[in-house]
Formats: C-alpha cells, structure tokens, sequence
C-alpha cells in the first residue's frame, strides 16, 4: 500500500512526464510550413547606384578684391544684392592715391621742361659744329643728354599712367553679373594689398544652376561617365527629391590616410532658388537602370538551411552572377540556381533561372526562437 509521500513523488513524476511529452510535441506538432518567411517573386523595377556627398556651390563664384591699399571710405553693395558687370561696389579713401598723381604729374612738366631746354642747347651746338666752333664730341655729349631726357619723359609719362591706373583701383567695381553672397569688409576698415590680394565680395554669376563637388571613393569612379544622371537630397527638404548630371570627372585624386577619393562636378537646376550655397547633399549615382524585370529579395539570396551550413563552408565559392534561393517542396527547402544581374540593395535582377512571377522563396526560418524558448523553458521547470 502506498503511502502519502510515495503517491507525491508518483504525482510530480507524472506532471514531469507530461511537461515534457507537451514541450516535445508542441514543435513536432507545427507544420514545416509554418518554420520559414517566404516571400513573392514579382516584376519591378530596379535601380542600381552608389552613394556619395557632396557640397553644393555656384557654378561661377568671383571674389573681388582690391590691388591697392586703403581704407574703406563707401560702400555700395551688401549680402544678396543683385549686381551689373561695372557696378560699383565700394570705395576706397583717394587722398594718398591722388597726391601720388600729381607728383607724378608734376615730374611729368619737369622732364618736359628739360627735354625742351635739351632740345634748343642741341640746336644751337649743331650751328656752332657746322662753324667749326666746337669738336663733334662735344656736340656728341649734347645729343646723349637729348636722348636721357627723352628717356626721362617716357618715365614719367608711365608714371602717371600708373598712378592714374591705381587711383581707378580704388573704386571697386563688380566684374560679372551676379548676386553678392559674402562682403567681408565695412566702412573704415583698412585693406593692405602689398603681400596678397585681400577678398572685398564673394559674387555667384547665376544661382539659377549651380554645381555640386562630389568625393567619389576610388573603388567607384570607374562607374561614373559625363552626362549620367544624378539624384541628390538636402537636409533642408528631406522629402523632396532634386536631380542632375554629370559635368566633369576630375583626375587629381585626393589622398587622406592613404584614402583615395575624386573630384566629381555635376551640373544642378535651380530654377526656384531652394538650393543655397554651402548645402550638403546626399547623393546617389544612377550607374544602371532596368525596368518591369523579375527580381528576387535579396534576403533570399542570403539564405541557407542549417543542415547546408556545414557542407557550404567545403563548396567552392560560385561566380558572382551565380547565386542559390530556397522554395518550399514537400514542406522542405529546395534550391533553385539563378543567374543574377543588377541589384539595388533590396532586390536583385533574375536573368536566368527555374523561377517565375509568383514563385514562394524562403527569406528566413521562423522556429529557432521558439525552440530556444522551449528548451529554456525545460530547462528552468
């Protein structure tokens, strides 16, 4: 007869029993169609590109600057003021400039004045040489001092073009037609020009079209052609998408611990003025482009059913246009070779492969997680 703690040890023995029969089973019990993510082969578009940043900027920027030194007496333009070719900018105090002018115009007169006086000695010695009154090497020495006098007018002729020419200098006037996007001087500031040519006015010509310089990384640029297309974002308008292409492809690389990257320069339309100098733009290249072509997920691809995980890792790798998806026979997984092409990220072209529209191929398996908790939960009761 049993007693009362033998009939509890029998009791939790069979809970036990049954606790495990119900773990058991309740995996074997799923159908295998339900262990695996499956997903439709359909038609779509693919669009294949690569991605890159850029800065955008005018297509012509000028900064205007000063050859003479001063200090800013007027200024006649500001930040975003539309300018003519000739307008004037601003100005510089003249006062040194034109006392400059009228010594040099002052020396000017003088060596008129010698030239003439020059002039009438080597007359009158050319009266006396023809008299025999004086030797013909001193008619000789006055003709040398006619010559240096004439030099000496010439000097000074340049000398007052210059002046002349630097006083014009102090007036700055906008070379292009454009919009002023920087000013970078105000009234009474001094300008020195001796070492260097010091920046007044930043001017764009036209910010109706405008240009983005692009770093392409080495590994890309050969896929990059003039004239391709370009689609591009700002920050400023996240949801709006701008468009261009391909102006230049520039050959001096840029190398940044011992990373190779080029100058690209694409050509954008900015007719409605949204896109402002400085912008960074996301940008992708359209390197390729097919349209309605059956394509497979790219997850699918990925794939692998566990127990082909070890004999994988002993096959040899396959082509690169040669790839490997699952579809669902008799509740298991059966591959299927493609032939791929192009890929956007998501999906991939099929170009060749026992596979049409409509087609199930697995993307994942589904009953890993419930198989951990399961022997977790075993494993805790």
């Amino acid at each position: 007869m049993f007693t009362v703690s033998t009939k509890k040890i029998v009791i939790i023995l069979i809970l036990i029993a049954a606790s495990a029969f119900y773990w058991t089973n309740s995996g074997k019990q799923e159908s295998k169609d339900g262990q695996f993510k499956t997903r439709s082969i359909e038609p779509g578009d693919i669009i294949q590109t690569i991605s890159a940043n850029g800065t955008l900027t005018p297509v012509v920027l000028v900064n205007v600057g000063t050859q003479v030194s001063g200090t800013v007496a007027k200024l006649h333009a500001d930040y975003n003021d539309p300018v003519k070719v000739g307008q004037v900018l601003a100005e510089l105090d003249p006062a040194l400039l034109q006392a400059q002018l009228q010594q040099s115009k002052a020396n000017l007169l003088s060596t008129q004045t010698a030239l003439r006086i020059a002039m009438s000695k080597l007359k009158r010695n050319r009266l006396l040489k023809e008299k025999e009154f004086i030797s013909p090497e001193a008619l000789e020495v006055i003709e040398q001092e006619v010559e240096a006098a004439r030099a000496q007018l010439a000097v000074s002729k340049a000398q007052v073009e210059r002046d002349q020419t630097n006083l014009n200098y102090s007036i700055i006037r906008s070379p292009i037609s454009g919009v002023v996007i920087a000013r970078d001087v105000d009234i009474g500031q001094t300008v020195a020009a001796n070492f260097q040519t010091p920046i007044l006015f930043q001017i764009a010509k036209d910010l109706r079209q405008m240009q983005v310089n692009i770093s392409v990384a080495e590994a890309d640029i050969g896929q990059l052609h003039i004239g391709q297309s370009i689609n591009f974002s700002v920050d400023a308008f996240q949801h709006r998408k701008f468009t261009g292409a391909v102006k230049q492809v520039r050959l001096n690389p840029t190398i940044q611990e011992n990373v190779v990257t080029y100058n690209v320069v694409a050509l954008v339309d900015n007719e409605d003025g949204a896109l402002l100098p400085g912008m960074t733009a996301n940008i992708h290249f359209v390197v390729n482009q097919k349209n309605n072509v059956l394509r497979v997920p790219n997850a699918a691809l990925r794939y692998r059913p566990k127990d082909s995980e070890s004999s994988a890792s002993s096959k040899s790798t396959p082509a690169p246009s040669q790839s490997t998806v699952y579809r669902l026979s008799e509740s298991k997984p059966a591959p299927i070779s493609l032939t791929t092409g192009i890929t956007d990220g998501n999906y991939t072209e099929i170009v060749q492969g026992e596979i049409q529209a409509g087609d199930l191929v697995i993307i994942s398996e589904v009953a890993d997680k419930k198989e951990s908790e399961s022997k977790f939960k075993l494993r805790v009761f």
